[in-house]
C-alpha cells in the first residue's frame, strides 16, 4: 500500500492516456478502442470523481444526471492493483451523496455475485427483487447483441 493518502477529485476529467490506461487495466476495451470518444464522454458527463495514488489514476466514477429527478451511475472503475482497498466504495458512496436529493439513482451492472453484493451492500436493490413496484431494464445498445 501507498505511504500517501489518496486523493479524490472532483470535476475534473484526466488526460487521454491515464484514462485510457485504467479503462484498459479492468478490461473495457469497447470504450478504449476509440479514445477520443472516451474522452468526450467522460468530459460531457455530468459529475466524475477520481481517486488519485502518487499522481496515477487508480479509480473513477462518473454521473449522467439532469440533477433532479434521475442521476444514473455510468462507470465505477477500480484499478486492479488497488482492488480491496475501500477505493470503489468511496467512489460510491460520494457518488450517493452529490445526488441524494435526486429521486432515482440508477446503474446497469454485471450479472456478478461480487456485483449484487457490493451494491447491496450500498443500498442499491436490484430490481428482480422489488415487490412492491415491479420495474423492468429495457436496453438499445448499438452494436453489440444482448441475446
Amino acid at each position: 500500500m501507498s505511504a500517501s493518502p489518496l486523493e479524490y477529485v472532483e470535476g475534473v476529467t484526466p488526460q487521454r492516456d491515464a484514462l485510457v490506461r485504467l479503462y484498459d487495466a479492468v478490461g473495457w476495451s469497447a470504450y478504449t478502442a476509440n479514445p477520443d470518444q472516451l474522452v468526450a464522454a467522460v468530459d460531457g458527463s455530468a459529475w466524475v470523481l477520481t481517486a488519485w495514488d502518487d499522481g496515477a489514476l487508480v479509480g473513477l466514477i462518473r454521473a449522467v444526471s439532469d440533477d433532479a429527478s434521475i442521476a444514473y451511475l455510468q462507470d465505477v472503475l477500480v484499478q486492479p492493483s488497488h482492488h480491496r482497498r475501500g477505493i470503489g466504495r468511496v467512489l460510491v458512496t460520494r457518488f450517493l451523496e452529490r445526488f441524494e436529493h435526486v429521486r432515482q439513482r440508477i446503474l446497469l451492472t454485471d450479472d456478478r455475485p461480487e456485483q449484487h453484493a457490493f451494491y447491496a451492500s450500498l443500498g442499491f436493490s436490484d430490481t428482480r427483487a422489488l415487490t412492491k413496484v415491479q420495474l423492468h431494464t429495457f436496453v438499445s445498445y448499438r452494436g453489440l447483441t444482448l441475446e
